[in-house]
C-alpha cells in the first residue's frame, strides 16, 4: 500500500466507515474512491454555522431536544428546492413591501392629522386621538 492510502485510511471519518465493513470490502477501495468518499461524507459536517443553538427540554418523564442552525447555504439545491426558495423569497419581499407601505401610510396620516388637515369634514379614523392619548 502507498503512503497516501494509509494516510486516507487513518482519517477518522474514513476509518469509522471502513470499520463497519468486512475487511475484504474495506480493502477493495482505491485511494481515489476513498478520497471521494471522504469528500461526500465530510460535506455533512455540522460544525460551521453562524447560529448553532442546541438544548434539551424535560417534559414530564420525557426529554426532547431542539436544534436551530443557521448560516450560509453551501449545498447545491434541487430544482424543487430552488422553486420553493424563490417562492418564499418572493413572499418575504412582498410582505416587507406591504408592511412598509402600510407603515408609511400610517405615518403620513399622523403627520396630516398633526398639521390639522382634514380631508373629509366630520370624519376621522380616530388614529390621531389614540396616538395623542397613548404615545404623546
Amino acid at each position: 500500500m502507498s503512503k497516501k492510502i494509509n494516510d486516507i485510511k487513518t482519517d477518522p471519518v474514513i476509518s469509522r466507515l471502513l470499520e463497519r465493513m468486512p475487511d475484504k470490502v474495506a480493502d477493495s477501495f482505491s485511494e481515489e474512491q476513498l478520497a471521494y468518499l471522504r469528500n461526500a461524507i465530510g460535506a455533512r459536517e455540522w460544525g460551521r454555522h453562524k447560529v448553532d443553538l442546541r438544548g434539551t427540554i424535560k417534559f414530564f418523564r420525557w426529554r426532547y431536544y431542539y436544534v436551530v442552525l443557521a448560516g450560509r447555504n453551501r449545498r447545491s439545491l434541487s430544482d424543487k428546492e430552488l422553486r420553493v426558495a424563490a417562492l418564499v423569497n418572493a413572499a418575504l419581499i412582498a410582505g416587507f413591501v406591504t408592511f412598509s407601505i402600510f407603515l408609511g401610510i400610517v405615518a403620513l396620516y399622523l403627520i396630516k392629522s398633526a398639521l390639522g388637515i382634514n380631508l373629509i369634514d366630520g370624519w376621522s379614523l380616530g388614529l390621531w386621538d389614540w396616538f395623542k392619548e397613548n404615545v404623546l
